[in-house]
């Protein structure tokens, strides 16, 4: 897809399973289910949603999925489905040599999974001649986790680039990436988590990341049991997805395997999402 000079593909590094309950918070059971079936261990089928976005002669990736270093008693846990992130960059033309830059919009496990590899029993960056992109204060945080989230920041998916030397950490609340390619911080599932808003030929897409993780979490009460501030993300939705809406801006969501890509439209109150194919 085009947007204006900038050129955007939707990636993903395959299908995983998260608790349903988890993922909808105070909503009932009988309520999410309807748009989220749950298999037999209350399970929902999600996508690890990446961006490949070519602007300013740069080849920048965001989100870099679960990766594959993971034991068979997590494999499990999670219901991984396959990596597909590498395949998918393949086909595009791109090794991970060729990646200019990488965005973690946070560093939960399933945003970036990808950063890094075992070589010879160690975790090596996967793009060696990139800078990846980061919040200070998310870098902080997964470093120094509470007893609630300890287990969804992994050492290995972060600190090689601190060893290496790739880290660009960000401050404040925007931070220019490339000209058109714009970090915003989105506070709310993490302190310091970012969105990544596109723009070039008066075209803008928004890539929302946890803020609204599937199209199933446009209503504004219907946020994670996750969120590490619940009624943070409750006014950043109330702010941002209106204006997403009212804009005409596309909205990318990074968990959704059925629609990863609307335009979103108010009606009576509600957010409504109509789909568009993004190859």
């Amino acid at each position: 897809m085009k947007l204006g000079s900038i050129e955007l593909h939707i990636l993903n590094d395959g299908a995983y399973r998260l608790d349903g309950g988890a993922m909808f918070g105070v909503v009932p059971k009988p309520m999410w289910e309807r748009v989220a079936p749950a298999d037999e261990r209350n399970r929902i089928t999600m996508s690890m949603n990446a961006l490949l976005i070519r602007a300013a002669a740069q080849r920048i990736l965001v989100e870099t999925g679960a990766g594959d270093k993971w034991t068979d008693k997590r494999r499990d846990i999670y219901g991984f489905g396959g990596t597909r992130l590498l395949p998918q960059l393949a086909d595009h033309g791109i090794e991970p040599d060729d990646i200019d830059i990488v965005i973690n919009t946070h560093l939960h496990f399933d945003h970036c999974g990808w950063n890094t590899r075992i070589v010879n029993g160690v975790a090596v960056p996967t793009f060696p001649n990139a800078t990846y992109f980061v919040h200070r204060g998310e870098l902080e945080h997964a470093r120094n986790p509470n007893e609630r989230d300890r287990s969804t920041y992994i050492p290995d998916n972060f600190e090689p680039m601190a060893r290496s030397g790739q880290w660009q950490l960000v401050q404040g609340e925007h931070f220019e990436v490339v000209p058109g390619v714009e970090l915003i911080v989105l506070p709310g599932h993490t302190r310091d988590m970012m969105g990544v808003r596109i723009s070039s030929g008066g075209q803008t897409a928004m890539f929302l990341s946890d803020l609204v993780p599937t199209t199933a979490h446009l209503p504004y009460a219907w946020v994670m049991g996750y969120d590490s501030y619940p009624l943070t993300t409750l006014e950043n939705k109330k702010k941002w997805l209106p204006l997403v809406a009212r804009e005409g801006w596309l909205a990318l969501f990074c968990h959704d395997a059925k629609m990863p890509a609307a335009r979103l439209r108010e009606e009576e109150d509600k957010i409504v999402a109509e789909p568009v194919v993004v190859d």
